[in-house]
């Protein structure tokens, strides 16, 4: 006698047909393209940016570096024309100098305007004394200030280009040292031009010459 039940059946594990589409799959599909959030991503695979990301040419933010070091460079032809401004100003100051030293033909023309209104003064009669200090005192005190007059100027035209790069804009590259040099030898023949004229003028250095008294008869 057969005591298997008759009702007992195994159940399928066939795939579906082909063509046919598994239900869940096709709910997936369907939320994923009616879904407005679904975004494609910004970048392809190789990580380059896609073209909303690319930035204005107008754009400040935009800018490279190159551009940013070429705007802060300082401009070569103002840095020449510090140059030679500072440089010959110190020329000048040590050409000042020489002059304070040996005389310049203005105080030569001054001394001998000086002489002449002397001579006219003492003209008429005067002292030995007096003489002397109208036709060769102030001859001489007329050359002094002349020439202490440009030893002044040499000084301040020396000192002027010495502290010059302590003022206004700053420079990139330091002073040139062949100016700060002539510049230096501007200071000291002026300063020694101004000694000199005024140990002249006061009489220090050399006194006017007296006249001798006249001999007892």
């Amino acid at each position: 006698m057969n005591t298997t039940p008759s009702g007992t059946s195994t159940p399928s594990t066939t795939t579906p047909p082909a063509g046919t589409t598994d239900p869940a799959d096709a709910v997936a599909e369907k939320t994923t393209a009616q879904d407005p959030l679904v975004k494609e991503p910004a970048d392809d695979a190789t990580g380059a940016p896609s073209d909303g990301a690319t930035a204005s040419p107008d754009d400040p933010a935009g800018q490279t570096d190159a551009e940013d070091d070429g705007a802060l460079e300082p401009d070569p032809f103002e840095e020449a024309r510090r140059g030679v401004g500072a440089g010959a100003a110190a020329v000048v100051s040590a050409a000042l100098g020489i002059v304070a030293l040996t005389g310049a033909w203005t105080g030569r023309v001054a001394a001998e305007r000086e002489t002449l209104i002397g001579q006219i003064q003492t003209s008429g009669g005067g002292s030995a004394a007096q003489q002397i200090s109208e036709i060769y005192g102030d001859a001489w005190h007329t050359t002094a200030l002349v020439n202490g007059l440009f030893a002044v100027l040499a000084l301040l035209v020396g000192v002027f280009v010495l502290v010059r790069p302590a003022f206004g804009t700053p420079s990139e590259r330091p002073q040139p040292t062949w100016i700060r040099a002539v510049a230096l030898a501007g200071v000291a023949l002026g300063a020694i031009g101004v000694l000199i004229s005024a140990g002249m003028y006061f009489d220090l250095i050399l006194s006017l010459p007296t006249a001798g008294a006249p001999a007892g008869g």
